[in-house]
């Protein structure tokens, strides 16, 4: 697959991308996190609006973003509740006041949105989009055009620098692909991903995520055809060449895969094993 690249951002600076957009970009560098957490600065009719206010344990984000919004923020918007998009709303929100705004389902205990969003719901001229697969409450949110552009904010269910993980339970695989088609379907000139650079003619790189993800299905199956084999076993077989601090990632990875294959009867447990399920 064709990812970007980007330099390392100038941390705690506002970066303009678009009319009416900017980013300030975390101090969370990582392995699974790139240069580190977008948050986004949106102007909209109902005031400007901050899409995902980034991790906990680190202030000079949010004084970043209090600084280059002398604190006016209408809503803060939560794409999904992974500690590393929703962990500063608690600090913002009291600095601020700012309701949140986030999937009406929370992933996460301890966060529970003021504004409650379903699928098509709009807010601040905003669209939801329930896109569940990483994150069972993940949302993007499709703006109106800027520039002529058709604008989709994809948080981590597409980035343009990497694949996203699906961790079960959280994640799901099955809900992973069907989120990918209801992208597909869409018509979006550029997405504006949770971690890395703008991702312009975003469709040919979910076309190709797709792709990869049955790829990785198919090696599961041939490699279960051999015999009974673990998690471990088979991360090891398909991702071996993967980054070393990646590989539990990528073990949680092939669990989701496996999960989705067992709803589908082509695969059943054996122990802490795994096998290709008998032809009925």
């Amino acid at each position: 697959m064709a990812f970007l690249t980007e330099p390392e951002p100038e941390r705690g600076a506002n970066l303009p991308i678009m009319s009416g957009i900017s980013r300030i970009v975390a101090n969370n560098p990582g392995p699974m996190t790139y240069h580190g957490t977008n948050t986004y600065l949106i102007e909209t009719g109902q005031g400007l609006v901050i899409l995902d206010p980034g991790p906990e344990g680190h202030p000079e984000h949010v004084e970043a973003i209090m600084r280059h919004t002398g604190g006016q923020i209408s809503l803060i918007l939560i794409s999904h509740t992974h500690h590393d998009h929703v962990g500063a709303a608690a600090e913002l929100k009291s600095k601020t006041g700012a309701p949140t705004v986030g999937f009406k389902v929370s992933g996460l205990d301890t966060f529970d949105a003021d504004i409650k969003l379903s699928n098509g719901d709009v807010v601040a001229g905003m669209t939801a989009v329930h896109t569940p697969g990483h994150a069972l409450d993940h949302l993007c949110f499709s703006v109106p055009a800027r520039n002529s552009d058709k604008v989709l904010f994809s948080a981590d269910h597409v980035m343009s620098w990497s694949t996203s993980i699906v961790s079960p339970p959280g994640g799901d695989m099955k809900d992973y692909f069907n989120s990918l088609d209801v992208l597909l379907k869409r018509d979006d000139d550029v997405y504006l991903p949770g971690h890395g650079p703008a991702l312009r003619e975003p469709r040919d790189l979910v076309r190709a995520m797709l792709a990869h993800r049955v790829m990785r299905e198919h090696a599961i199956a041939e490699k279960l055809k051999e015999g009974p084999a673990s998690t471990y076993t088979l991360m090891d077989t398909l991702y071996s060449q993967v980054n070393p601090r990646l590989r539990r990632a990528a073990e949680r990875n092939v669990l989701a895969h496996l999960l989705k294959m067992e709803i589908e009867g082509k695969v059943a447990r054996d122990g802490e094993n795994w096998r290709a399920a008998q032809a009925r």
